[in-house]
Parts: structure tokens; C-alpha cells; sequence
């Protein structure tokens, strides 16, 4: 059963361009790099307030494996002082065929 993760972040207004790159970026090496990643979407609202992610992994192991990668860590250290607001959710897919 495949393991899900959801991210809501509300970038600070002054930060939301080089959130932004930072977040295709981290997606990017993500889907390259780790091969318990199935997928990493990255989505933005019309008006760039807030970005939303669909994550999918092999299991929980390949997410915890993703939140250990020099990658990651860069990322989370660099943008943390950026958002205004950050959710989790995760979840068990429950049909892997779709």
C-alpha cells in the first residue's frame, strides 16, 4: 500500500518566488533521486498564496528515507524562515492501480 503525503505552505509575501523555485527543485531531485518516490506534484493557486503538494512513496519507510536526504534538509533549513504556514497530512492509498 502505497504511503501519501499532502503539504499545504503559505509562503511569506516577499519569499513566494524563491519558495517557489526551491520547491520545484526539491520535487525535482525528489522524483530523480529517490526510488521509493513515485511522485511529487507541486501545485499553486491562481493567485501564488499558497502551494499545495501530492506526494507519493512506496511506503512509510521511502518517506522517512525522503525527509533524511541532503536535499530535504537543504531545503527545509533554507525555507523554514519563509512560510507563514505549513500543514501535513498523510495518508494510505488505497487503490495503487490508479
Amino acid at each position: 500500500m502505497s504511503f501519501v503525503v499532502t503539504v499545504h505552505f503559505a509562503a511569506k509575501p516577499e519569499h513566494r518566488e524563491a519558495f517557489r523555485a526551491a520547491m520545484v527543485a526539491n520535487a525535482r531531485a525528489s522524483r530523480e533521486n529517490e526510488p521509493g518516490c513515485r511522485q511529487f506534484d507541486v501545485c499553486e493557486t491562481a493567485d501564488g498564496a499558497a502551494i499545495f503538494l501530492y506526494e507519493i512513496y512506496d511506503d512509510e519507510a521511502a518517506f522517512r528515507a525522503h525527509l533524511a536526504t541532503d536535499h530535504y534538509l537543504r531545503f527545509n533549513e533554507t525555507t523554514t524562515p519563509w512560510v507563514a504556514e505549513k500543514r501535513v497530512a498523510t495518508f494510505h492509498r488505497l487503490d495503487p492501480r490508479t
